[in-house]
């Protein structure tokens, strides 16, 4: 299904092609038109099915197309961790960059100048906040913050919130919350305690129930466990070893395109970049040659995970570990299509560690971690869980001000 056929405001069609969105994931079919309707959704949906998109653009739409009270919070999102809310605020950028809808992420441990940010927003009232729970309940503590005219909410990962401890923190937001809004729940797993909770919060909700799709199986998978300094050298090293008919290299960011691009362009190799900064004719043009062959090695964001139409790659490499399952689905299924095979190789930095195991997670096995070569030094253990407070949690209740985010550049990458 295109997401043409959900006739989205013209604004928000335009965030949605410009971020490469093009067909619906099972879970965006199913939840985006119960979401227009207006009806309470419980949706078991890991991460990784694309639910994210699923809440947002209708949320969005909705927000886009009804005169609502823009002195309040319009839509509240509650999730876990930092790092879950710092992601959807990503996606939120890219998908509203051409509609006047506001948003901010609050979470712990930022600074004195992104709590006034968060201040100011949850004072004076923002369309979408993205929130971790004892942020905003230090917040709402200061006896600033404008709910009165909340329409949406929707629990994110929930059976992870409660699994973290924050069923007393959620039930406290919610009796902060206007009693008519529409509610959406989203969690991996369905035990007793999330449907009590959904019972308490959801009003007659639709039931939805996503499974995460799987790469193919002629993908061969492979993984280097590295320090961040090795990952250029090591990539060097990967395209000079074998030859290649063609490689896409994914970066999380346009700064690691164009550093690695610069990098790669020393050594005899064939290499373009494509990311957000380039003018469309550009992106164009650089695809075509890669396509055609002029271009051995190209170098991008996300922008290309989806919808790229190209059935001859012989290696993708994850220069970083995508934000999530779905995304490293969209970035590996780049190869081995039209019949062939294809390697796809995955860089994880000590920071990316707990990310990857959720992605590993998520596929139902481990992939195989490769050894990195000698000449480049010693490399970190693969040991997820020793860095399991990095990523936002239990610490995040500290009410000491220390915030958030300030309102991102609205630019998807």
């Amino acid at each position: 299904m295109k997401f043409t056929a959900f006739n989205f405001d013209s604004r928000l069609q335009e965030g949605i092609e410009a971020s490469g969105y093009e067909d619906a994931t099972p879970v965006q079919e199913q939840v985006i038109p119960l979401v227009l309707e207006g009806k309470d959704v419980i949706a078991s949906a890991q991460t990784g099915t694309g639910k994210t998109a699923a809440f947002l653009l209708p949320l969005i739409n909705n927000i886009l197309a009804a005169p609502f009270d823009h002195s309040s919070i319009t839509a509240l999102v509650i999730v876990p961790t930092r790092e879950l809310a710092i992601q959807i605020a990503q996606h939120m950028e890219g998908l509203s960059y051409f509609t006047s809808v506001s948003s901010i992420a609050v979470y712990g441990g930022g600074d004195g100048n992104a709590f006034v940010q968060e201040k100011k927003a949850l004072s004076a009232g923002a369309d979408v906040v993205i929130c971790t729970p004892g942020k905003m309940i230090a917040h709402i503590n200061m006896g600033y913050v404008k709910l009165q005219g909340l329409k949406y909410l929707v629990l994110d990962e929930a059976d992870r919130m409660l699994d973290m401890g924050f069923y007393d923190d959620i039930m406290r937001i919610i009796n902060e919350l206007p009693k008519k809004r529409q509610n959406l729940l989203f969690s991996a797993t369905m035990p007793h305690k999330i449907r009590d909770m959904a019972r308490k919060i959801l009003h007659q909700p639709s039931e939805i129930n996503i499974s995460i799709s799987k790469p193919n199986e002629k993908i061969l998978q492979l993984a280097y466990v590295v320090y961040e300094t090795q990952k250029i050298p090591l990539v060097k090293y990967i395209l000079h070893q074998k030859e290649f008919g063609s490689v896409l290299v994914f970066c999380s960011s346009k700064i690691s395109v164009k550093q690695l691009t610069r990098e790669l362009k020393r050594t005899s190799l064939k290499v373009e970049e494509i990311h957000s900064d380039l003018e469309q004719e550009k992106r164009e043009e650089v695809l075509m040659f890669f396509k055609s062959g002029r271009i051995k090695v190209l170098i991008a964001t996300d922008i290309l995970s989806r919808g790229i139409d190209i059935d001859n790659i012989d290696l993708v490499i994850n220069y970083d570990v995508p934000h999530d399952g779905e995304d490293y689905v969209h970035r590996i299924g780049r190869t081995a299509r039209a019949a062939a095979e294809g390697t796809a190789i995955t860089f994880i930095s000590e920071k990316e560690q707990r990310k990857f195991e959720r992605i590993e997670k998520l596929l139902g096995r481990a992939v195989q971690k490769e050894k990195v070569p000698e000449q480049f030094g010693e490399a970190p253990a693969y040991a997820p869980f020793a860095h399991a407070g990095r990523g936002g949690g239990r610490n995040d209740r500290r009410p000491a001000p220390g915030p958030g985010k300030r309102p991102p550049a609205k630019r998807p990458n």
